[in-house]
């Protein structure tokens, strides 16, 4: 704990974002995964509801279940009976809304990759400062009055650079990780999209 104290005040906003930064890692690579995103069951399920035309089961399960590929379903299943470019509107809208929330976060840890390096350049210059204060009052024959504000200056580059870095590269991760499950979302959808039949002119389903 030595290295907190000695880094000075600028060390306690560093540890809040390495602390921040960690937690929200851990927490998006928990949500963005692909058997909470794209469930092979719910795909599975779905696909059997809309070949046998039971339209009003899929928009049942839909709302039972808690994935992002049943929500973008469901809103086009709100629509069904309209045009098919209504349908699919509401669904690309709701899927706008899914990958919002799929991205969620992962700009702060950008944010936090980018400030880090900030503040610890910050606590450069405020021990260097120190460091020139004591030598304008002492000079320099005396190196342990100056340990204080080299220390400072040391330790919070340091740790700025040690938050920073990691967290970069966890952000680059996730962020690949998200695009990468939003695109796999769309394909789903437009598959499941073209499975819908066709209303009968009286607004029922074709079940021919």
């Amino acid at each position: 704990m030595d290295w907190l104290v000695h880094g000075g005040i600028m060390m306690a906003p560093i540890l809040v974002f390495s602390v921040i930064a960690l937690g929200t890692f851990l927490e998006r690579l928990w949500v963005l995964r692909k058997e909470l995103i794209l469930p092979e069951e719910a795909l599975r399920e779905l696909e059997n509801f809309l070949r046998k035309k039971m339209i009003p089961e899929a928009r049942t399960y839909c709302q039972q279940h808690p994935s992002p590929l049943a929500r973008i379903l469901f809103a086009g299943l709100q629509q069904y009976g309209n045009s098919r470019d209504l349908i699919k509107e509401n669904m690309e809208e709701r899927g706008k809304a899914e990958d919002l929330d799929l991205r969620k976060y992962i700009g702060l840890l950008h944010t936090i990759a980018s400030v880090s390096p900030l503040l610890g350049l910050l606590g450069t210059v405020s021990g260097m400062i120190k460091v020139f204060g004591t030598i304008s009052v002492e000079g320099v024959g005396n190196p342990a009055s100056l340990a204080t504000g080299i220390s400072e200056a040391l330790i919070t580059t340091a740790a700025g650079l040690t938050v920073a870095i990691p967290t970069f590269l966890g952000q680059r991760y996730l962020a690949a990780r998200a695009e990468r499950l939003v695109h796999m979302l769309e394909e789903y959808a437009t598959y499941l999209l073209n499975l819908l039949p066709k209303p009968t002119p009286d607004g029922g389903e074709d079940r021919t």
